[in-house]
């Protein structure tokens, strides 16, 4: 008589999102794709949202609960249960999450295995997240807490890329104290670089905040724009060129960080003069990606391991979007690094890997995979 074994036990993954940034609703839509894809033979879900104002909920683990539904953007909201860690009952490393509400015992769901975190934007993918999961001795997919804060701020992004090599374009800084004591002087710098410019917070993402400005008239207007999101703003000198992407794996062990087939982004006829959030993440129609890029087979190798130094000139892990100019003289000009890019279905990252063998669930599973072989503490 033969008895079957017992089933390995199911990773237990904590899937983390919504957020404090103006970019909560992606956030949710990207946990939707994730909940959707994921393969719960393999992992136990355990959801938990963070509302607007920082609470953590445990949440729905139905997909369709945090998916667009008729353009409406889907929200966490605040519930009285509220999710808390706490010292793990067994005295050993790690935490357990609690379920608190007013006036009663908190209950506990247990441990986990890894975070997921969903986060996009400031307090959530920019090191603020990640140092609080370090200090509760938490694996967690993604770059570290210093590889995530400067990922997130187009400022000190670009003197890193510098740093290492990599052509960066023209720009300029606009913090809090210059704007509020010389903005004249701030314009007269942003103007110097000529137009059309890009004015863009510089510590947002999904194309928040974010103006094309054809003259000086229009610049004040959208620096003000810029500032409702981030009190300090980056001003780009517009580069003529294709806007190429690849997408950036760490790699396992030793091995170095493994590179996408770059992607193109085409935008198509209709109401978007560039790639904004609608057509990121509402319109799916506004943009097409292509996948090999239409480029020289020498530039193709290029782009791949520009990327690939990009992400390791940052200190980059588990993941991060890396885009390009690829300009008419055969320039290849960094534009920025995405830690936590875009992960719907849909998505530019999760496209280029599938267009390069590597599908959306075995995506999701090489990611925690990653997480779990890292570790927390200093690497």
């Amino acid at each position: 008589m033969t008895t079957e074994s017992p089933a390995a036990p199911r990773t237990r993954v904590l899937v983390l999102f919504g957020g404090r940034s103006s970019e909560h609703a992606v956030s949710c839509v990207t946990a939707a794709g994730v909940l959707e894809a994921i393969d719960r033979s393999r992992y136990e879900v355990v959801p938990v949202g963070i509302a607007k104002s920082g609470q953590w909920s445990l949440v729905s683990a139905d997909p369709s609960a945090w998916s667009l539904r008729a353009d409406v953007l889907p929200e966490v909201t605040a519930t009285e249960h509220a999710v808390v860690m706490g010292t793990s009952a067994d005295g050993g490393a790690g935490q357990e999450l609690l379920v608190a509400a007013p006036g009663s015992v908190p209950e506990s769901l247990g441990g986990v295995d890894v975070v997921l975190p969903l986060l996009h934007g400031p307090f959530g993918e920019d090191g603020t997240l990640q140092g609080m999961l370090e200090m509760a001795d938490m694996r967690y997919v993604g770059a570290g807490v210093l590889a995530s804060a400067v990922g997130m701020d187009k400022h000190f992004m670009k003197v890193v890329f510098a740093a290492a090599g990599l052509e960066v374009g023209p720009y300029a800084v606009v913090t809090d104290r210059q704007w509020r004591t010389d903005a004249e002087g701030a314009l007269h710098r942003a103007t110097a670089l000529g137009f059309p410019l890009f004015v863009k917070p510089a510590r947002a993402g999904s194309s928040m905040g974010i103006s094309r400005v054809e003259d000086t008239a229009a610049l004040r207007t959208a620096i003000e724009a810029a500032r409702a999101f981030d009190p300090k703003v980056v001003i780009e000198a517009g580069i003529e060129g294709r806007e190429i992407e690849v997408a950036v794996l760490q790699g396992r062990g030793l091995d170095a960080p493994r590179t996408s087939l770059p992607g193109e982004i085409a935008m198509q006829p209709g109401d978007h003069a560039w790639y904004d959030f609608d057509a990121k993440y509402v319109d799916g129609a506004a943009a097409e990606l292509t996948c090999p890029a239409d480029l020289p087979s020498d530039v193709i190798d290029r782009v791949r391991q520009l990327a690939g130094e990009a992400f390791e000139a940052i200190g980059g892990e588990g993941l991060s979007r890396v885009d390009f100019f690829y300009t008419p003289d055969g320039r290849l000009v960094i534009n920025e690094i995405n830690t936590m890019p875009g992960f719907t279905p849909i998505s530019m990252y999760p496209q280029m890997w599938a267009k390069s063998g590597l599908g959306y669930t075995e995506l999701i599973d090489e990611l925690i995979g990653l997480a779990l072989e890292r570790g927390t503490g200093l690497r």
